[in-house]
């Protein structure tokens, strides 16, 4: 692959194909969560994690195989994050996502756009309806279950938001890897769970991201439902 090549692609997946609101969106993510650490300090390790998760979703939102790349730093950091606070469903979910999101890179560029007229995204789906209520079924019955195994067996500190942030991701990311648009409803639920985890936990950063995730879930959802 020669130089030319390598640097049109770089250019399609990064600079190209985004309006002055997605770039907005990017840096008012990355500037929320500095704002926080500034003035609400955590550790460094989640500092970083939390600018790998802005990056990582946001990407996602815009359809970018590149969330690949932030996803595995922001995975990796967290998964740290989740075993010192005791959040074991939140650490095998964080295993899971790593797995998947290996399998997820292949699935992306065979759907993946990359024509000379534009910039590089994925080319999005959405799921039949009997399906999407099925999932949500399976969703809720699963997560009670496991909330009160982790109440009953172990000591996380919060079983039934962990169970009811841990579950509905399994079905989330399968979604996401596979390039249906109904995750991002999902991910929303989610994300409001995890807000109430970290601000608990007094973690001011991860608080801020996944504010900052809510709002992208409602961006990803208006960006994945365009032809």
């Amino acid at each position: 692959m020669n130089r030319q090549k390598v640097h049109n692609i770089l250019k399609k997946e990064f600079l190209t194909g985004r309006t002055t609101f997605d770039w907005g969106f990017i840096l008012f993510g990355l500037l929320l969560q500095t704002i926080v650490y500034c003035v609400q300090p955590s550790s460094m390790l989640s500092f970083v994690s939390s600018l790998a998760g802005i990056l990582s979703v946001t990407l996602c939102a815009q359809g970018k195989i590149s969330t690949f790349l932030f996803g595995f730093i922001q995975v990796c950091t967290y998964t740290v994050l989740a075993y010192e606070q005791h959040l074991w469903a939140e650490v095998a979910q964080n295993v899971y996502y790593f797995c998947t999101m290996v399998y997820g890179i292949f699935v992306w560029k065979s759907r993946y756009d990359t024509t000379d007229s534009g910039s590089a995204r994925l080319l999005a789906r959405h799921l039949k309806p009997t399906v999407w209520i099925l999932s949500v079924c399976v969703i809720v019955a699963l997560s009670l279950l496991v909330g009160y195994l982790l109440s009953a067996y172990t000591n996380d500190t919060q079983p039934y938001l962990d169970a009811f942030t841990t579950v509905p991701a399994v079905f989330a990311q399968i979604l996401m890897i596979l390039g249906y648009r109904e995750q991002w409803i999902i991910w929303f639920l989610i994300d409001i769970g995890l807000t109430t985890i970290w601000l608990r936990a007094g973690d001011y950063c991860l608080t801020a991201q996944h504010l900052f995730w809510c709002a992208n879930c409602v961006y990803g959802y208006v960006n994945w439902s365009k032809k």
